[in-house]
């Protein structure tokens, strides 16, 4: 259990540091004298060079072990975000965020990784939640913090701060054991043996329905997040919100996110993984299609719950879905691929979603990416026959 504490604390201390800044980020660009466009360009360079590399540095997790690549994507989060404070520029911003991008990577393979080592199969569910509430407590405090350090100082102060809060989770990093090789307690019934992708390339693991599915849906929850993040504080500031009223806006989200996570247990018990799945990314898809329509604080405030009480449970669920369905000594590599997919919506999503915004106005980034994610929840439905083959391969 220390040790499981040392992993969310660490997450935990990492998205505080970035989404102090991701807010930031776009307001910022546009200070600079960036188009809409090219605010969907800088949120694209996040997700750039995960996409090439997620699938190597998940073999290179299940190769070397956790720690070392945790360590170094904390170092590697903090340069990238005091490289805006020291040089604030567009080009500053574009490089800081590709090296943040690769660097939250490393840490997020690692320490995903480790907590599907480290939990038995019935507590996969669980143990991915509490890392995913970790995740989403950071979303809450981070831009609370950043709006008022942004409105009482400046945007690049943001950064600077964020740096020294990314102390917390290096020196936590150091006290981490170096896991690596299969699993540490009895998990699924996979082997080589019996698994044809066991031997095969990173892409012949896609054979697997069920693993497709899953990296569908949590590729839709993650770039419908990304989003929101990016364009709403541009909206906000169309309204006239102020920087804090945007961060709490943002935060509202993550505190339904954490909320929704509470009971996320007991309602995969009643209902089916699959019926929470699709359902919760229905209502965020809905809530998005309302986003612009609510300019009014409070009823933004409730848009904004609904939309987190949606997202929030897309992402522990495919955590567990993928690493159920991963073979026991490729574990990192699965995760890598994951969040490969995950990244590459994350490059295209922004890109497609600045072209319609500055054709078309920011409101019709929230129409489409609510069309997108109801289209997407009705194509991450899965047969019964699947969901049994899936249950005899898994062993669960």
């Amino acid at each position: 259990m220390a040790l499981l504490i040392r992993i969310y604390a660490i997450i935990f201390g990492m998205e505080t540091m970035l989404y102090m800044t991701r807010p930031v980020i776009s307001l910022l660009g546009t200070q600079l004298g960036a188009s809409t466009f090219d605010i969907g360009l800088l949120t694209a360079s996040y997700a750039f060079l995960p996409v090439i590399f997620a699938i190597y540095l998940g073999k290179m997790t299940d190769r070397i072990g956790d720690k070392i690549p945790n360590i170094a994507g904390v170092i590697g989060m903090m340069i990238g975000m005091f490289l805006p404070y020291v040089w604030p520029s567009l080009t500053a911003l574009y490089i800081s965020q590709m090296i943040i991008g690769i660097s939250r990577i490393m840490v997020t393979i690692s320490l995903q990784n480790m907590v599907g080592r480290i939990a038995a199969p019935a507590q996969r569910d669980q143990y991915y939640g509490w890392l995913s509430m970790s995740v989403a407590l950071g979303g809450v405090f981070g831009p609370i913090i950043g709006g008022y350090i942004a409105h009482n100082t400046s945007y690049v102060h943001t950064f600077f701060i964020s740096v020294l809060v990314g102390i917390i989770p290096f020196l936590l990093s150091w006290f981490i054991p170096d896991q690596r090789g299969e699993r540490s307690l009895p998990a699924l019934n996979h082997s080589k043996s019996n698994n044809p992708d066991a031997g095969g390339g990173s892409f012949s693991l896609l054979r697997s329905t069920t693993l497709r599915k899953a990296l569908l849906s949590s590729a839709l929850v993650l770039y419908s997040r990304d989003i929101f993040v990016a364009y709403f504080p541009l909206l906000g500031a169309e309204w006239g919100m102020s920087d804090i009223g945007i961060g709490w806006i943002i935060a509202i989200q993550s505190m339904a996110m954490v909320a929704v996570r509470l009971f996320l247990s007991p309602l995969t018990k009643r209902y089916s993984r699959e019926v929470v799945l699709i359902g919760s990314i229905l209502i965020a898809g809905i809530a998005f299609m309302f986003v612009p329509l609510t300019t009014p604080f409070i009823l933004m405030a409730v848009i904004s719950t609904a939309m987190g009480l949606g997202l929030g449970c897309g992402q522990p669920l495919s955590m567990t879905t993928i690493f159920n369905a991963s073979p026991p000594d490729r574990t990192g590599e699965v995760l890598g691929l994951r969040l490969s997919t995950n990244r590459l919506s994350q490059v295209v999503a922004p890109l497609f979603f600045g072209f319609i915004g500055a054709s078309a106005g920011i409101a019709s980034v929230f129409y489409l990416s609510g069309i997108f994610l109801i289209g997407g929840a009705l194509l991450t439905r899965t047969s019964s026959s699947e969901v049994e083959e899936h249950s005899k391969t898994s062993g669960l």
